[in-house]
């Protein structure tokens, strides 16, 4: 789309069937499109999904649009021609100053009744989607007709990440680490958006992001390294666990400061925008995050400067052990976006098609309309917060095993292969063990290696030491000369 377009005329080249904006008349009008329909004797959807329904078309874009500005140079006199946007010049022109209010901060009519508006004056907003739980597809016009080695290879990576996962959980709970993040349950929303984005588009993780750097090949052995902190770890042993960041491969290091991501992507899609770079910056954050003010700072600064920025929300039902129900009382976060004048659409992220079509269709405008948007990928997270955290102590075993037995983005991809052809069990028997072993390699090689050199402790900050720093560095080499048989220096390189 040429910048100027207007945003409503765009569709997805897969586009012939009826457009959520259409499905959603009777909704905006403030009836109909309830909930999903539960089949007899299936579970009900419980949190993060709510009281929403499914939809089948990408033209969700149009659902939430931020409303059109109406520009005016005050007193009811219209401003000079407006020559960059000659579009905006018919809005400029009202019948009277009774018509039509003359403030500069909204687009708004008059109303002679008093009345306060409802939060939840509309039903919600739905989710899109293209496979349902037993991998079918659902619209074949929003198929993606990804190739077979491609889906491979989003399956390989999905289930690599989980096998990983497991042995570096049993690691930390045998003492091996000090601290692990699983992600069970939201591979789906990590590869399917790292496939629809360019390779140099530019990542900001929260902590729950590995699966975008193993779709984009980041060597296990680097996962392993900077878990364990060894002389490997391209942090040199600074940061916490799963705490991972890669220049080569465009992410950046991970925080654990919440939300501070968010702003600092809108400042690096900015920059890429004034450089003509031709690419997006992608922002994931989880519910929990979004309460935080850096969220709100971030989506207005990336809408006022109109930054080629994709905000993706992981809805995982969770912050911690806050369900959705005491985190927000609104309808979710994609409900948010059009506050800000910010594209969004809410997504199944347990299905990494709708994943990958939502990220391509968000990456592909970004960049041409050098606007911001907002996905939600609804999702589950399965395993605990974190290794600090018992779940147990706020959530039901059932519950969990619904989401882990029923709706699972590796089972429901994996029916998706075995219904094409491209998977069978056998398959599935060796990869499980090929995808174990390499996992197990890696990790016996990290626990060989040994741990920085401790003069690390004080370079990579400043280019020159300053003499504080300097006299620390002395006061600790002193300090190890005299009580060094105390410390186990032949675990750290020389």
């Amino acid at each position: 789309m040429a910048v100027g377009e207007n945003p409503s005329q765009s569709l997805s080249p897969v586009m012939d069937s009826p457009s959520l904006r259409e499905l959603q008349q009777p909704l905006l009008a403030g009836v109909g499109c309830g909930p999903p329909v539960q089949k007899p004797g299936e579970p009900q959807l419980g949190p993060p999904f709510g009281e929403t329904a499914f939809a089948e078309s990408l033209r969700g874009w149009q659902l939430l649009p931020p409303p059109l500005p109406t520009v005016s140079a005050g007193l009811g006199e219209p401003g000079p021609p407006d020559l960059e946007h000659p579009q905006r010049q018919e809005q400029q022109h009202f019948p009277s100053l009774d018509d039509k209010p003359q403030f500069p901060g909204a687009s708004a009519e008059f109303v002679d009744k008093l009345e306060f508006i409802q939060p939840n004056v509309i039903s919600g907003i739905p989710v899109y989607r293209v496979m349902d739980r037993q991998g079918q597809i659902v619209n074949p016009s929003e198929d993606p007709h990804l190739p077979q080695e491609t889906v491979l290879k989003f399956y390989k990576s999905m289930t690599l990440l989980n096998t990983m996962d497991r042995i570096l959980y049993e690691s930390q709970r045998q003492g091996r680490i000090s601290f692990y993040m699983t992600n069970y349950g939201e591979e789906g929303t990590h590869v399917g958006s790292a496939a629809a984005l360019d390779s140099t588009d530019l990542v900001f993780g929260q902590y729950r992001e590995a699966g975008v750097l193993m779709y984009r090949d980041y060597p296990l052995e680097l996962f392993m390294a900077q878990c364990y902190g060894n002389a490997s770890d391209l942090g040199k042993g600074r940061q916490m666990p799963v705490h991972y960041g890669c220049k080569e491969r465009h992410f950046v290091t991970i925080s654990s400061p919440l939300a501070t991501q968010i702003p600092q992507a809108v400042g690096a899609a900015y920059a890429a925008k004034r450089a003509n770079a031709n690419r997006v910056v992608i922002c994931y954050f989880g519910e929990g995050a979004a309460s935080e003010g850096d969220a709100h700072a971030g989506f207005n600064f990336a809408a006022t400067l109109e930054c080629p920025v994709i905000f993706f929300c992981r809805n995982n039902g969770y912050a911690i052990s806050t369900p959705t129900s005491e985190q927000y009382r609104g309808d979710g976060i994609a409900a948010r976006g059009p506050g800000y004048g910010i594209m969004s659409i809410r997504v199944d992220g347990n299905d990494v098609f709708a994943v990958y079509n939502a990220t391509k269709e968000a990456r592909r405008r970004a960049v041409a309309e050098n606007q911001p948007f907002l996905i939600e990928a609804m999702t589950y997270r399965i395993g605990h917060h974190s290794t600090s955290d018992d779940s147990s102590a706020y959530r039901s075993v059932d519950e969990v095993n619904y989401w882990d037995k029923q709706d699972h983005p590796i089972s429901r991809l994996r029916h998706y292969l075995q219904g094409r052809g491209w998977w069978d069990d056998e398959q599935e028997k060796a990869w499980r063990k090929q995808s174990r072993k390499k996992v197990m390699e890696a990790f016996e090689q990290a626990e060989r290696k040994p741990k920085p050199n401790p003069n690390l402790l004080f370079s990579d900050v400043y280019q020159e030491m300053p003499a504080q720093l300097r006299k620390q560095q002395e006061s600790l080499a002193r300090h190890l000369q005299a009580y060094g048989e105390h410390y186990p220096l032949d675990h750290f390189e020389k």
